[in-house]
This record gives C-alpha cells, structure tokens and sequence, in this order.
C-alpha cells in the first residue's frame, strides 16, 4: 500500500515517525522538525488513518510492509524508526522481520506485549472500544459544525481532551458534509489484531531481536508500561533501555514535546 507522509529535512540519515491509533502524521509535525536537522524525517499516516488509503485489513504483518514498501520506494535501504502506541508495535514488527533495515528503534509508551486483556492493561486501553462506538453512532448528516460533532461525542466520552484528539479524523468535504478519515469499521474489526502482542517465548529463543539500540520511553502518568514490562522489553530486545518521560501520559509528544525530542535526541548521541 502506498502511504501518505510528509517529509522535513535533507540531513542524513532517513528516520520515520509512525503515528498510534487515531493519529496521523499531522500530531508529528514539531516533533518532526525539531529532529530535521540532524535528518530526513518522515512522517507517515498508516493505514486506514489520515490520507493513506483504507482497507479492511488492519494488522502488523499489513503495516510493516506498508512501511518496507515505503522505504523501497524512497531508497531507504537503512532508517531510525520511531513508533507511538499502535506505531511502536509496528516499528518492533517490522525490526522483527528487516532488523538489518533499521539504525536505531524507539517506541514511544507502548510495550510488545498483548493488550487484548484490557483489565491488565491501562484504563485509556479499555475505552478503545466506547471511543470507536461513539464515533461511529455520530450522525454526520445531521452534524454542522465541529462544535455539535463534540457535544455528540460528548455523551460517551467524559474528557474534552480526548475528544479533541479524536475529532481532528473529521473532516469537511467539498460539499460542506462531514466525514470521518479514519476507517473505523476497520479499526473496529480489527482491534483484536491492533491489541496483540509479540511471541516472547519465540523470539526470546532465537537470541532476540539485536543488532540496533533500542529505546522504549514511558509516560509518567500512563500505565501503558509497568515495571513488570522490563523483563519482557529486554527479553526481546535484549539492548533496550527504558527511560521515563515524567508529566506525560500516553501521548507523550502532546503533553511533554520538548522532552520527548531531548530524550530522543540523547539517546540517537546527537
């Protein structure tokens, strides 16, 4: 699949910047400039999110290769990947698959483990489902404005925060309609598969995946990844550190952007 993304900068070397659930490449952009000077950055909208294009398979073996597609079709033999949530997973599937194709490896609060059992995972994992639902019962017909899009949504989800984050998928058409960027019928499809984790026990059997520094930063105040994810962080990457960004929660790079780039920055040794 061919994805959408936004390119800043022409220092070498290439680094991508791969969006969580709900996102796109628009919630990057600073993040992305602040690190163009030290490289080509690009920003991509995966699958089913922002202009890419939709398609009812949603899963990590799908969007590594969309991403693999990516880096052929730009030359990019070799790159420093950057995930968030959903991206991080799909940053650690495809350095499962082309380790030799990536410089370093970042995941920003998300940890290769399944998040299928949403009592064990965070309280903002367990509303996925009543996010995807309230999004999908708005009426667009009936919608005129972002304003009455928010008091529709407003029913189902408490924070106004939250909302605000899920409304920048609604788009206005040429014809003054509404509509929603994202493909929620194949999100909500495919959650199972966006919750999934990796094989531990395997990967951990063949050594692991090495070969590049990798980096796994935790919001302060999410509970994305616990302590008790070290072990596991480590056993699949064996070189991993673990840092925290404090007075963040899951979107590290809305709530603490210039400490996530000096993190970044740290630890890429520039």
């Amino acid at each position: 699949m061919e994805l959408f993304f936004r390119k800043f900068g022409e220092a070498a070397p290439p680094l991508l910047i791969v969006h969580g659930l709900y996102g796109s490449s628009d919630n990057w952009v600073s993040i992305a400039r602040d690190l163009s000077d030290r490289f080509e950055v690009f920003v991509v909208d995966q699958r089913n999110h922002g202009q890419s294009p939709h398609s009812p398979q949603h899963d990590y073996p799908s969007m590594r290769e969309d991403l693999r597609e990516l880096m052929d079709a730009q030359g990019i033999k070799k790159a420093v990947l950057i995930g968030h949530s959903m991206g991080g997973k799909t940053v650690m599937s495809f350095a499962e698959a082309w380790p030799e194709r990536v410089q370093a490896l970042v995941s920003v609060d998300i940890a290769p483990k399944s998040y299928r059992n949403l009592a064990l995972a965070s309280r903002t994992a367990a509303n996925h489902t009543n996010m995807i639902d309230a999004m999908m019962k708005v009426d667009l017909s009936k919608i005129s404005s972002r304003e009455e899009a928010d008091l529709a949504l407003a029913a189902s989800i408490g924070s106004e925060r939250i909302r605000g984050f899920l409304l920048k998928n609604l788009r206005r058409e040429k014809g003054g309609d509404f509509s929603w960027q994202i493909n929620l019928e194949a999100i909500s499809n495919n959650l199972d598969a966006i919750f999934e984790g990796m094989d531990r026990d395997s990967i951990a059997e063949r050594g692991g995946i090495t070969g590049f520094p990798a980096l796994f930063i935790s919001g302060g105040d999410s509970e994305y990844i616990r302590a008790m994810d070290y072990q596991m962080i480590r056993d699949i990457f064996p070189t991993a550190e673990v840092v925290t960004v404090p007075g963040a929660g899951h979107w590290v790079h809305a709530e603490q952007p210039a400490l996530l780039v000096k993190t970044i920055r740290y630890f890429l040794d520039i």
